[in-house]
């Protein structure tokens, strides 16, 4: 489904045994929406796609409260966040207002309309795909929402030979639609539950702890990392672990996640943006300036 992206199919099953979200970031045309469509399918259970265009209202995506003159009441109509997978495609095209809609269902896993609460059903991941926010159309996703993202990839453009692959491959919604589950997703809460219980030394958590605060004293950063960051610093950390067969987290973990986790959560200061400053760079010198404990603390 997606040739030559190893690396990136790998952070988004990480994302997925972490129980967190995904952002997929990149130019059209690269493989974003398959990336989504081949994840989803490959749980089972039940997902659903939403197009985000500028007219979509939030009631589309949570749902809303329709009378029934036949029965006398107000009957509940779930929305598109009623799933195990929820496919967000170019999500920034949506109006803010729109965007905000999910702030909820991301963070408790539930929605309220009319002052009632509804869960979805579990395991519940928003998997959302946007275009590079100078692209026309598009509005910048709030802070507050980027950051109940677990993690934000990009793509990528594929090197000579994996293009010269995907020219003589066929078509790639032929191939979508030949996907079968391979899981399930009572097996996949179950794998998000163990994830969790992973061995995490007191080194380790103190190594992310005092990484996180590294970065809210940058002078080149005017937001670091949350709380809500580190901790799914911590989780996404763990899930790579699993996924590599270890029932525990090295130093390494926290450092191969720390991009994709944290380089949306960061912003520069204005100064630091006009000098050319990049996020990653800064990132980079934060996880050089904190020395990383030793295999035998981090057992």
């Amino acid at each position: 489904m997606l040739r030559g992206k190893t690396d990136v199919v790998r952070m988004a099953v990480a994302c997925l045994f972490a129980g967190g979200h995904l952002l997929v970031e990149d130019a059209p045309g690269v493989g974003k929406t398959s990336l989504a469509k081949a994840l989803a399918v490959s749980i089972g259970g039940t997902w659903q796609r939403v197009q985000f265009t500028p007219d979509l209202l939030p009631s589309d995506i949570t749902g809303i409260s329709m009378w029934r003159a036949e029965a006398g009441r107000f009957e509940f109509r779930p929305g598109a966040v009623f799933a195990n997978v929820v496919i967000g495609d170019e999500i920034n095209r949506a109006s803010p207002k729109t965007q905000s809609a999910l702030l909820e269902v991301m963070e408790e896993r539930q929605v309220t309309v009319d002052a009632e609460t509804h869960r979805v059903p579990l395991p519940f991941m928003v998997l959302a795909t946007q275009n590079p926010i100078d692209m026309e159309g598009t509005y910048r996703l709030p802070e507050a929402q980027l950051d109940r993202f677990l993690m934000r990839l990009s793509v990528g453009y594929p090197d000579l030979a994996t293009e010269m692959e995907i020219l003589t491959g066929g078509d790639s919604a032929a191939s979508a639609a030949q996907l079968a589950a391979v899981t399930s997703p009572q097996t996949v809460s179950q794998m998000i539950a163990m994830v969790r219980q992973s061995h995490t030394s007191p080194s380790v958590v103190q190594y992310v702890a005092t990484l996180a605060a590294a970065t809210r004293t940058r002078p080149e950063l005017r937001l670091g990392v949350s709380p809500r960051g580190s901790l799914g610093w911590l989780r996404a950390a763990q899930a790579l672990a699993y996924g590599q067969g270890r029932p525990y987290v090295v130093p390494d973990d926290v450092k191969a996640v720390a991009r994709p986790v944290l380089a949306h959560r960061l912003l520069l200061t204005p100064d630091a943006d006009v000098r050319g400053t990049r996020v990653v760079d800064v990132l980079d010198e934060v996880l050089a300036s904190v020395p990383a404990p030793t295999r035998t603390q981090a057992s």
